[in-house]
């Protein structure tokens, strides 16, 4: 079995008994954004507080 499908497993049995279709997707989308934003961070694409602050304030 897949890395993936191993903790998508993972996750599905983490959440209670009651959860909907709707609480599964947005485990998912939180744990894909999550492990998106890590790679960026590993990969050192990375903006400094001051850099991002700057930024949104010249908008």
């Amino acid at each position: 079995m897949t890395i993936v499908k191993e903790e998508a497993r993972k996750l599905i049995d983490k959440l209670p008994k009651t959860a909907t279709w709707d609480d599964i997707m947005y485990e998912f989308y939180v744990k894909q954004k999550i492990s998106k934003g890590l790679a960026e961070l590993k990969a050192g694409k990375v903006v400094s507080h001051k850099e991002a602050k700057k930024r949104l304030l010249s908008k």
